[in-house]
C-alpha cells in the first residue's frame, strides 16, 4: 500500500475518533448514550440499521460467498429483506406505540415487563454473549481486510489495530455517534462499491467475455444453491429482526411509529438487492482474478473471504486504494460499534441496573463507557481465536434467535406470559443450538443447529405453559 493510501486511511480513522469525542461532550445521560435522545429521523435510522446488519462482516462474508458459489450467494441477504419488512409490519407498531416501553433502553427490559426479572436477566446474558461474538466477528472482518491489503501485516496485528480504533471510538460517543456516523459510513461504502471497487475490478479482469469464459455457468445462476442453504439462512437471519438488541435500540431511538417503519423499509431495500448483488459480484470478480493467477492466493491455504481484499489491493491505484479501504472499514466500524453498544446496555441496564439506581446520569454514563471498553477487550480476545467471519456471525445470530425468539413472540403476540415457560425455553433453546454448534457433527438433512434449538425452545415453552395451567386448575 502506498503512503498516500495509508495517509487517507489514518485521516479517516482520526475523523471517526473525532466524532466520538464530539458526542462524548454533548451526551448528557443514558437517553443520549443508549437511544440517541429518542428523536432521530427515518433515513438516519434506516441507514444505520442496514449498516449495522450488513456491515463489514457480511461485506467480507458476501465476497466469500460470491467467490465460492457465485451470484446465488445473494439470497442470503434476501432473508434480511423479509425479516426487516416483517418486523416493520408486526413488531414496530407493538413496541413503539406502547407507553410502557417508551422509557426502555434494552430488549431484556421488555422481557422483564412481559415475564419477570429472572427472565430479563437470562435474556440479558443471552444478548450479551451473542453480541460479544458478533462484535468479535466484525473485528475479525476488519483484520482480514487490513491483512489482505497492507503488505507484511499479520492477521493478529491487524486485529489489535482494528480493535483499538473501533472500541475507543464507540466508548467515547455512544449511540448518537454510532447512528450519525453509520449514515456517512454506509454512503461511503456504497459509493466505494459503485464507483471504485466494481468498475475497476471488472476492467482489470478483462470484462464480460473473460469473466464468462473463466467461470462455469453456475456462477451466473440464481439457483446454484440447495434448499438447505435458503432454510438455514432464513431460520438464522429473519428472526434476528425480532430479537436483535441493536434493532430495538433503534426502534426506541426513532421519533415515532411511522418513522421507524419507514426506516425498516429503507433498510430492507438496501440489504437486497442493492448490497447483496454488489457484495457477491465483487466476490465473483475475485474468483476470476484467482483463476487467471492475477492475485496471489495459495491454492493450498485458500480462504475465500481473503479473495476480495487481496483483489482490491492488487487492482486499485494509489490514493483510490485508501478510499476503498476506508469504505470497507466504515462498514466494519458501523457494525462493531452497534454491537458494543448493545452488549454494554445489557451490562449497565439489565445486569447491574439495580445497583446504579441512585447514581447520577453522568455517573451511569461513565460506567457504561467503562463496560463498553471491557467488552471490547474481551471481544478482541475472542476474535483472536477465530478464523471465519461468516461462521462466527451466524453462530452468534443462531444463539440469540434460538434463545429469545419463542418467548418474545409469546409475550408480545400470543399473550402467554409464563415466566417459568420462558426460562425453560430460553435456556433449552440457546443451549441446544450452542451445544450442536460446538459439537460439530453432521445434523439431519444438513440443517442448521438453530432449527433444532428453536424446535426445542418452542416445545419446551408450550409444554411448560400447559403443565402450569394444569396445576392452576387443580388449585
Amino acid at each position: 500500500m502506498a503512503y498516500i493510501d495509508l495517509l487517507i486511511f489514518i485521516v479517516y480513522m482520526m475523523l471517526m475518533l473525532g466524532v466520538g469525542i464530539y458526542f462524548m461532550k454533548r451526551n448528557s445521560g443514558q437517553d443520549d448514550y443508549f437511544v440517541g435522545g429518542r428523536n432521530i429521523g427515518s433515513w438516519h435510522i434506516g441507514l444505520s440499521v442496514v449498516a449495522t446488519d450488513v456491515g463489514g462482516g457480511f461485506s467480507v462474508g458476501l465476497g466469500g460467498l460470491g467467490f465460492a458459489m457465485g451470484l446465488s450467494g445473494s439470497w442470503m441477504l434476501f432473508t434480511g429483506l423479509l425479516g426487516a419488512w416483517l418486523a416493520a409490519v408486526f413488531l414496530i407498531p407493538v413496541v413503539k406505540s406502547s407507553p410502557v416501553f417508551e422509557k426502555f433502553y434494552t430488549l431484556p427490559q421488555i422481557f422483564g415487563y412481559l415475564f419477570d426479572r429472572k427472565v430479563a436477566i437470562v435474556a440479558a446474558v443471552i444478548c450479551f454473549v451473542g453480541y460479544l461474538g458478533f462484535t468479535s466477528s466484525q473485528l475479525l472482518a476488519g483484520a482480514k481486510l487490513a491483512a489482505g491489503t497492507f503488505d507484511g501485516l499479520q492477521l493478529d496485528t491487524a486485529l489489535l489495530v482494528m480493535g483499538v480504533i473501533a472500541v475507543v471510538y464507540t466508548v467515547l460517543g455512544g449511540l448518537k455517534a454510532v447512528i450519525y456516523t453509520d449514515t456517512v459510513q454506509w454512503i461511503i461504502l456504497l459509493m466505494g462499491f459503485i464507483f471504485i471497487g466494481l468498475p475497476v475490478s471488472y476492467f482489470h479482469v478483462g470484462g464480460w467475455s473473460v469473466i464468462r469464459q473463466t467461470l462455469p455457468d453456475e456462477y451466473f445462476s440464481l439457483t446454484n444453491l440447495t434448499w438447505q442453504d435458503i432454510a438455514n439462512w432464513g431460520i438464522t437471519i429473519m428472526p434476528i429482526w425480532f430479537v436483535g438488541m441493536t434493532l430495538y435500540q433503534r426502534i426506541f431511538a426513532s421519533r415515532d411509529v411511522a418513522s421507524a417503519k419507514k426506516a425498516w423499509y429503507i433498510a430492507g431495500i438496501f440489504e437486497w438487492p442493492i448490497m447483496a448483488f454488489m457484495g457477491v459480484s465483487l466476490g465473483v470478480l475475485a474468483k476470476v482474478a484467482f483463476e487467471l493467477d492475477m492475485i496471489a492466493i495459495s491454492k493450498d491455504t485458500l480462504d475465500p473471504e481473503m479473495g476480495l481484499p487481496i483483489l482490491l489491493s492488487t487492482v486499485l491505484p494509489a490514493g483510490i486504494m485508501g478510499l476503498m479501504m476506508s469504505a470497507y472499514f466504515s462498514a466494519v466500524l458501523s457494525t462493531a460499534d452497534s454491537c458494543l453498544m448493545a452488549a454494554s446496555g445489557n451490562l449497565t441496564t439489565d445486569l447491574f441496573g439495580k445497583y446504579l439506581k441512585n447514581k447520577s446520569d453522568k455517573t451511569v454514563m461513565r460506567l457504561s463507557q467503562m463496560f463498553t471498553l471491557l467488552i471490547g477487550i474481551v471481544a478482541l480476545v475472542v476474535a483472536l481465536q477465530m478464523t471465519n467471519v461468516l461462521e462466527l456471525m451466524l453462530y452468534s445470530y443462531a444463539f440469540m434467535v434460538s434463545g429469545l425468539l419463542v418467548p418474545i413472540l409469546a409475550g408480545l403476540f400470543w399473550n402467554i406470559r409464563s415466566p417459568q415457560a420462558a426460562l425453560v425455553a430460553m435456556i433449552l433453546g440457546g443451549g441446544v443450538t450452542a451445544g450442536l454448534s460446538l459439537w460439530g457433527v453432521p445434523l439431519p438433512l444438513g440443517l442448521d443447529p438453530n432449527f433444532f434449538g428453536l424446535s426445542a425452545s418452542l416445545a419446551a415453552f408450550l409444554l411448560t405453559n400447559k403443565i402450569e395451567k394444569s396445576k392452576r386448575k387443580k388449585i
